[in-house]
């Protein structure tokens, strides 16, 4: 399996100006999960160990690996800028750590530079992918309008939120995987269940991440706790507690999102009446839904050491405490 970290740090980020350049080189070495690159290399590599073509299409999977990684590390610049968060894998942010003007600028570069890299697919097989990869990043930029939009909604049910976040986040990971699986030579069934499977997947890691702000240990999650409720954010905990709440929670829920002065209180009050409505558990049962519906689509693949990684990486990213 190549190591797609080595891959990563071997990009060339020593050039200049500086200003543009070492930005990018941070926000790639923070670490992170590397989730979208490692779905499109395993989803090629359980294609290839299914005999439908020679090992090579693994390596040929690289350039698309990284610019996909690339493309996702964009988004974050530009999406913790849009949110004002300070804090992301347990770094400042670009934008707290220089400014908004370099979150901005340095965004744009690596946009350009995740398409130079998805220039290196096979030629036969570039124009597909690239069609792809734009309608992916259409997508996720139509899911972060949406995501603005719901701020000022009032109005917004748990679908309104779902499709909202399948375009965000799992077209990401739906195409990462439709794309690697594409390169190896994958067939149609097979590349509509690998795209399922990654749609599905980020539906679970979205809600699970919805979960852990709240809920999750501030020396692993690597963000603020409760940045989503100081900030009002229309998630899927805050969606399903209006959803289920009596008229008195809801009143109470309305006049917490109200404060924006009080953030350590509003954060307990908020989780209190999450607490009481149960709003925790049936998050987790929606998560754990969509983790089902993943590992379902493993079914029509070939099943081989490389479609075992991908089980366990489903079960370990709905159980995962970062």
């Amino acid at each position: 399996m190549i190591d797609i970290n080595k891959e990563i740090e071997s990009l060339n980020w020593q050039k200049e100006p500086r200003g543009l350049y070492e930005p990018i080189e941070y926000a790639l070495a923070s670490g992170g999960k590397r989730v979208r690159p490692t779905l499109a290399l395993i989803a090629a590599e359980a294609i290839v160990n299914g005999g439908l073509i020679n090992g090579d299409a693994i390596e040929q999977t690289v350039p698309a690996a990284l610019a996909l990684e690339v493309f996702h590390n964009f988004t974050l610049l530009h999406d913790d800028l849009m949110d004002h968060a300070e804090v992301r894998r347990g770094r400042p942010t670009v934008h707290v750590n220089w400014n908004a003007n370099t979150a901005i600028l340095s965004g744009d570069q690596m946009l350009i530079e995740a398409y130079k890299l998805l220039a290196g697919v096979p030629a036969d097989k570039l124009p597909q992918v690239l069609k792809w990869f734009n309608e992916m990043a259409t997508g996720i930029c139509e899911g972060q309008q949406y995501d603005v939009d719901f701020e000022h909604m009032s109005q917004i049910s748990i679908n309104d939120y779902m499709k909202m976040i399948e375009l965000k986040t799992s077209v990401l990971l739906a195409n990462a995987m439709r794309i690697g699986g594409y390169i190896a030579g994958a067939t149609h069934v097979q590349l509509e269940a690998l795209y399922q499977y990654g749609l599905h997947l980020g539906l679970a890691f979205q809600i699970q991440d919805d979960i852990l702000d709240v809920y999750g240990d501030p020396a692993t999650f690597g963000k603020t706790i409760g940045g989503d409720i100081c900030a009002n954010k229309k998630t899927a905990l805050l969606l399903t507690a209006m959803e289920n709440a009596d008229a008195e929670s809801k009143a109470e829920l309305l006049q917490w999102i109200m404060a924006t002065d009080r953030n350590e209180e509003k954060v307990a009050a908020v989780t209190a009446i999450y607490d009481r409505l149960g709003v925790r558990q049936t998050c987790e049962a929606i998560m754990e839904d969509h983790t089902a519906q993943a590992l379902a689509q493993l079914d029509k693949l070939p099943q081989n050491s490389a479609t075992e990684r991908l089980r366990v990486m489903a079960e370990q990213l709905a159980m995962r405490k970062s």
